[in-house]
């Protein structure tokens, strides 16, 4: 298969690749048709760079944003501004450009003048805890929707995404969204406080066995953390058909990437708004009355990008492939990122009409080795065609997960994908 965005243009490549990382690719096209491109760094040298940063796990590990800019469709880029959070996205709301992303709390900053300045960062919680990446954002007039993981269960040990509870934030776009009061979040849960592993079978999840509260170590440096999830994207379903419309439009949904060592699986839960305001997390509910935690999803073991099109009246997906998750950890590729599943360098795109049952539209990029990483991409629509950001890597780069660029891949004409 010929892929739809093999060639790309270089948007940031780190100039010490082995202890300063691309992380968090996030796009958005202005009206103008500017593009704006926000991603971090991260890894142990950013310590020694100049500019303003932030810092977490007890001030040993920093982060620093950055906001570059094209005006000629992608074909080259300029700084214009550093700031000092991470896990980042852009968005526009009422023509003003916002980076929302989090330093411990959540904080924002804004522009003006289609990106060339922006203002201060600006704290929307107190003494919180989050984590994130780019995913997307809804426009639902006249909200804006945002979704994060709060860091709610911090005794996991390791990476820990079990003690992970999914917020969603509102706004209403014609306020001051630098303005903590003009934001209302969820109230959620933690994945650990819904499930235990030993409540799960004839599912075949988790596929590997793990403590309650801390990683198993699989083979000589490959850990598998306990299960959990992260990342949420928002989707409201438009078609009054859908099993789970809401004509009230009170309903949105939050599909979010699963840590269970397996591929093929995302997690799903609603978020409903309550007469008084509030957002109210719980799962949703199948005909049979049976709770749909996991639901199928091509990627959803790893980061995923969803977006819907007016165009098309169609979901996009935009995802990691796994061609490979099931070979044995002695039998593993020595240049896979921990466990099987990790595969980070096929990057997939599908179109749905329900979000649960995908077609596939095509292979969006392939490095020419699994070090070649091609993930943990964002995506926006520019004119007829889709463009993707993406963090990727190739023989400088420390690995798969510690990528040394930010690429931009152009899939032309994508709704004439659809059949």
């Amino acid at each position: 298969m010929r892929a739809l965005a093999d060639d790309f243009e270089l948007v940031y490549r780190s100039e010490r690749p082995q202890n300063v990382h691309c992380y968090t690719p996030g796009i958005v096209v202005t009206a103008s048709r500017r593009l704006i491109a926000t991603f971090d760094l991260g890894g142990d040298g950013v310590r020694d760079l100049p500019g303003p940063k932030g810092s977490r796990a007890r001030g040993m590990r920093f982060g620093m944003g950055k906001v570059y800019v094209s005006d000629d469709g992608g074909s080259s880029w300029a700084e214009r501004c550093t700031f000092p959070f991470w896990h980042a996205r852009p968005f526009i709301a009422a023509g003003r450009l916002y980076i929302l992303g989090h330093a411990g709390d959540l904080m924002i900053i804004a522009s003006d003048d289609r990106g060339e300045t922006w203002s201060v960062p600006v704290a929307l919680t107190a003494n919180m805890k989050w984590h994130g990446s780019s995913c997307n954002v809804l426009h639902a007039d006249p909200y804006v929707y945002l979704a994060l993981d709060e860091r709610r269960d911090l005794a996991v040990k390791g990476w820990n995404v079990a003690g992970l509870a999914p917020r969603l934030l509102r706004a209403r776009i014609d306020q001051d969204l630098l303005d903590p009061n003009s934001w209302t979040i969820s109230e959620s849960f933690s994945f650990n406080e819904i499930v235990s592993p030993s409540d799960l079978d004839l599912f075949g999840v988790p596929f590997y066995s793990t403590l309650v509260r801390a990683p198993a170590e699989l083979g000589s440096g490959r850990l598998c953390a306990p299960m959990g999830w992260l990342e949420p994207n928002i989707v409201q379903f438009h078609d009054p058909a859908h099993l789970w419309h809401d004509p009230a439009g009170r309903t949105l949904h939050l599909f979010l990437r699963t840590n269970t060592g397996g591929t093929g699986y995302a997690a799903l839960v609603k978020v409903v708004e309550q007469d008084d305001g509030r957002l109210f997390t719980s799962l949703q509910s199948t005909p049979s009355g049976k709770k749909a935690l996991f639901i199928p999803f091509p990627g959803g073991h790893l980061k995923f990008f969803l977006h819907y099109d007016d165009g098309t009246q169609l979901y996009w997906l935009l995802s990691s492939q796994a061609t490979d998750s099931m070979v044995r950890l002695t039998h593993m590729p020595r240049a896979r990122y921990n466990l099987p599943n990790n595969e980070r360098h096929r990057l997939q795109l599908h179109f749905s009409r329900n979000c649960i049952d995908w077609c596939f539209a095509g292979l969006v990029a392939a490095g020419q080795t699994e070090r070649h990483a091609r993930n943990y991409a964002s995506m926006a629509v520019d004119g007829d065609d889709l463009l993707v950001l993406c963090r990727s890597g190739d023989e400088e780069g420390r690995d798969p997960q510690y990528t040394n660029l930010i690429t931009l891949h152009r899939v032309k004409e994508f709704r004439k994908l659809v059949y």
